[in-house]
């Protein structure tokens, strides 16, 4: 069974971080995953800097572009994940754009992430039927699960179609914005939550885009199984560096 299978059976609210690789420094990488892990997150998810992110808000798209500029690549990523699974067993999710896989070569890129321990992808990009028609047998091949996000406009026909298709959980953006744009979540962002919950998909969802405190992350898991935070983490990571990841962790999970 896959990591990220055996983590979504676990009994309490998932968090999950997100990161650039290669920012705030170029080789701050597997630092970040071994804090990450040491202080309690369930899932981290690793961005593949790209130079034109569509779905990033600004703090993202920055820290994507300092990374580039730091020197960060698709190969230099691998070679920085060689050998972490002897260090973490947490689950590994690389988050990036279509373009650099294609570019790498889907098979060669999905065999790496094999070789690395790298349990699924996340590619906004990627149409899931496009996906189901080309490239999941492959996935499956190298034991990866593709996660696929949907959005409040999302129709619910499309939403099972997604559902069939995956065999993880299911990115639940929190509205049509880009990352990093939500303070907090209103009514209409509330009855989204309940209506995907209503829907009883067989994958569970976890919540993106606005998660940044306590509060939005409670909001947010009341009907998903957990909630992915980018933003906020980037900006905390920028102001304070690597050394003080316990704090941002704790305090998310209303620990301080």
């Amino acid at each position: 069974m896959n990591r990220i299978e055996k983590k979504l059976k676990a009994d309490h609210k998932l968090l999950s971080i997100y990161f650039t690789a290669g920012y705030p420094n170029v080789d701050d990488t597997t630092r970040i995953i071994l804090n990450l892990e040491k202080n309690g997150v369930d899932f981290i998810e690793i961005g593949l800097p790209f130079s034109d992110p569509l779905a990033d808000g600004p703090t993202i798209q920055e820290s994507s572009t300092k990374a580039l500029k730091n020197g960060m690549t698709t190969q230099k990523l691998f070679e920085q994940l060689e050998g972490i699974r002897e260090k973490v067993n947490i689950p590994l999710i690389i988050m990036g754009y279509f373009n650099p896989i294609l570019q790498y070569g889907v098979e060669a890129f999905c065999k790496k992430c094999q070789e690395t321990g790298i349990d699924g992808l996340i590619i906004p990009d990627l149409p899931a039927e496009e996906y189901h028609e080309h490239y999941q047998q492959l996935f499956e091949k190298y034991g990866l699960i593709n996660v696929f996000l949907i959005t409040p406009q999302t129709s619910d026909e499309r939403i099972r179609f997604i559902d069939s298709i995956s065999n993880g959980f299911i990115y639940m953006v929190s509205s049509a914005s880009v990352t990093g744009s939500t303070s907090r979540f209103g009514e209409e962002t509330k009855e989204y939550f309940k209506r995907i919950d209503e829907l009883q998909l067989q994958n569970p969802q976890i919540v993106g885009f606005g998660i940044n405190d306590n509060s939005t992350f409670d909001q947010a898991t009341q009907y998903a199984k957990g909630a992915i935070i980018g933003s906020a983490f980037i900006k905390y990571l920028t102001k304070n560096g690597v050394g003080e990841i316990d704090t941002f962790v704790k305090d998310v999970k209303g620990l301080t």
